[in-house]
C-alpha cells in the first residue's frame, strides 16, 4: 500500500527527469519539503530516476497513470526552487471501459487539496447514484464530471496511454496544463463503491 506520487524535475533543456514518492500522494505537504537544500524532500522522494529527459507532452499520457498515482509535483530548480502540486483525479468508475482517463488539478496548499479531494469524491458519489437511478448513463456522468473539473477547478483532462494525437471527449480549451517554463497555465456497470478507488490505487 501507499499514496504514490510522481515528481517531475525540470531540466535546463525544458524536459523532465521523473522520480517516485511512495507516500507523496497522501497529502501535498511534500511540496513544502522539496527545496534547493532538500531536493528529494528529506528522503521522501526516491533518489533513483524513474525516467529521464521526458518531454512535457509525454509526461501525463505516458507516465501519470491515474489509477496508480494520487499526486504530481512539478519542480523548477532555480532561484526560488518552485514546486507546483497537482491532485490526480481518476475519471472512471470500477468496471468502466475507459479506466485510464484522468485529470490533474493544481492545489496551492493542503487546505485546497482537502477541498478538491472532498469535492471530487462527493461529486463522483452523487453521479454514481444518479446513474443507478437511471437518469444518466455512465458515459454521460463521466462527461459531466470532466466538464465540472475543467470549468470549476481549472483542471486538465488526459488519457493515460494515449498517443499525442488522441483527444478526450471534453476539451474546454486548448491551453497547456503548464506552460513552456513549467508554470501552471490554466455501457452500464456494477454499482460504484467510493472505497474501490482507493483499493484500486493500492494494488
Amino acid at each position: 500500500m501507499g499514496h504514490r506520487a510522481l515528481v517531475a524535475y525540470r531540466r535546463p533543456d525544458r524536459r523532465y527527469d521523473l522520480r517516485y514518492s511512495h507516500w507523496g500522494g497522501e497529502d501535498i505537504t511534500l511540496a513544502d519539503r522539496i527545496s534547493a537544500e532538500t531536493p528529494l524532500g528529506d528522503g521522501d522522494v526516491d533518489g533513483d530516476l524513474f525516467a529521464e529527459a521526458i518531454d512535457r507532452d509525454r509526461l501525463l499520457i505516458e507516465y501519470l497513470d491515474p489509477c496508480c498515482y494520487e499526486a504530481l509535483y512539478v519542480v523548477e530548480p532555480g532561484g526560488d526552487y518552485r514546486v507546483t502540486a497537482y491532485r490526480v483525479c481518476w475519471l472512471e468508475w470500477p468496471g468502466g471501459r475507459d479506466g485510464n482517463r484522468g485529470a490533474i488539478v493544481a492545489v496551492e496548499n493542503d487546505a485546497a487539496d482537502r477541498r478538491v479531494r472532498t469535492w471530487f469524491r462527493a461529486t463522483k458519489t452523487a453521479l454514481a447514484d444518479v446513474v443507478e437511478m437511471g437518469v444518466l448513463s455512465w458515459r454521460a456522468a463521466r462527461t459531466y464530471l470532466e466538464a465540472r473539473i475543467c470549468e470549476d477547478e481549472d483542471g486538465a483532462v488526459y488519457m493515460y496511454g494515449a498517443s499525442n494525437t488522441d483527444t478526450v471527449d471534453y476539451a474546454p480549451s486548448s491551453n497547456e496544463w503548464f506552460d513552456e517554463d513549467g508554470r501552471d497555465g490554466r455501457g452500464r456497470t456494477e454499482r460504484w463503491n467510493p472505497d474501490e478507488d482507493r483499493e484500486r490505487r493500492d494494488r
